[in-house]
């Protein structure tokens, strides 16, 4: 039995939310998980804020582990616990840029960025390359829970895009 599209990304976003617990709290950053599925529905590489020094993004570190493995992401969904940032404050490429750069078709996110450090535009940016992208605002409370030492209990809800809910 195969999961429906939908089925499968409630799944991955879990573990993506999952991952955002091994980061390690900052102050100047938010705790974001990521894990990389290929066309088969097997994760080929998963990455969180931090995991391999002080400025990486999930996405970043995902990304690298995946190239590493010589996985052509072409064909890969990325699933992030926290929208894609389309600009960073460090020098570093955005992961949008990033994501852009290998070529990942289709991103799936649980909640969007909030403006705390950049205005980011992260969805925007994608879909205007032309990334397929989908979002599950309904994971925004475990989201918010993760990064409690950034935005706390009363952040207000976004939808996919920064609409306000």
């Amino acid at each position: 039995m195969t999961l429906s599209t939908e089925a499968r990304d409630r799944a991955w976003l879990r573990e993506a939310i999952l991952l955002s617990h091994a980061a390690p709290r900052s102050k100047r950053a938010f705790s974001v998980g990521c894990a990389i599925v290929d066309s088969e529905g097997r994760c080929v590489a998963t990455g969180y804020s931090r995991e391999n020094d002080d400025l990486a993004h999930a996405e970043e570190a995902a990304i690298e582990k995946a190239q590493r493995a010589g996985v052509d992401l072409r064909a890969c969904t990325l699933y992030s616990s926290l929208e894609p940032c389309g600009a960073r404050l460090s020098p570093r490429r955005s992961c949008v840029v990033r994501i852009l750069e290998v070529g990942i078709p289709q991103v799936v996110y649980a909640y969007a960025e909030p403006s705390l450090f950049v205005e980011a535009h992260g969805e925007r940016l994608l879909r205007a390359a032309g990334v397929e992208v989908r979002s599950y605002p309904e994971f925004a409370d475990e989201v918010v829970a993760v990064n409690s030492h950034l935005l706390g209990a009363t952040e207000e809800r976004k939808r996919p895009g920064g609409e306000r809910v």
